[in-house]
């Protein structure tokens, strides 16, 4: 008997878990960098870095860096894909500033912090991205040139990314920058690799 073509639709019970969970693991990864003094790509890139040069925390910048983003997600993403983005985000702040006071790391070297957090933020964003909602800014404009022009998410938030990182010379040293390009790097492949057009059907 054949299938049906028409794919499965996520519940409202689907889309909280998946995104609860993904902006989990996104914020494991921001207190990991955070401790490490390292740094991602993107508007979390560009947050970390006005965090380490005022000393603000990166939720709350994390939440205002992103504001101007919406009007271009609501108008080229669609209003669903807007506000899941919207309490990702919301969650994410809260939780990265929450988060170290019930987890408390002591040390970690930078080298692992990028490698445990790079693949973080991979599983993440991919979870959100398969329920239709992303941590605004750069992954914003991914998605939807992935959706319209069939480019691959991973290669241009591998070069947005990249870009955030190597800016941050200005306020982080070069070592640590050197350890967050392998952190953006190794999250944008796990992304090339694992999140491919017309692999997830349920929508």
């Amino acid at each position: 008997m054949a299938q049906s073509s028409v794919p499965e639709r996520h519940t409202l019970f689907d889309d909280a878990q998946g995104i609860f969970t993904g902006t989990l693991f996104v914020s494991l990864a921001m207190v990991i960098f955070n401790q490490a003094g390292l740094l991602t790509g993107g508007t979390a890139g560009m947050a970390f870095v006005l965090h380490y040069a005022t000393g603000i925390s990166f939720g709350k910048l994390f939440f205002l860096v992103n504001l101007p983003f919406y009007w271009f997600s609501w108008t080229r993403m669609g209003r669903e894909f807007t506000i899941k983005t919207f309490l990702s985000i919301g969650l994410l702040s809260l939780l990265a500033d929450w988060s170290p006071r019930v987890l408390d790391i002591a040390g970690i070297h930078p080298l692992y912090a990028a490698l445990v957090g790079g693949l973080l933020l991979g599983s993440g964003c991919l979870f959100l991205a398969r329920h239709r909602a992303s941590l605004g800014g750069a992954t914003i404009v991914t998605l939807y040139l992935q959706e319209k022009h069939g480019w691959r998410a991973g290669k241009v938030q591998m070069v947005i990314d990249a870009t955030v990182v190597l800016l941050a010379l200005l306020v982080v040293p070069p070592e640590r920058v050197s350890y967050s390009v392998m952190a953006a790097v190794l999250m944008s492949l796990f992304l090339w690799v694992n999140h491919k057009p017309g692999r997830y059907t349920v929508t």
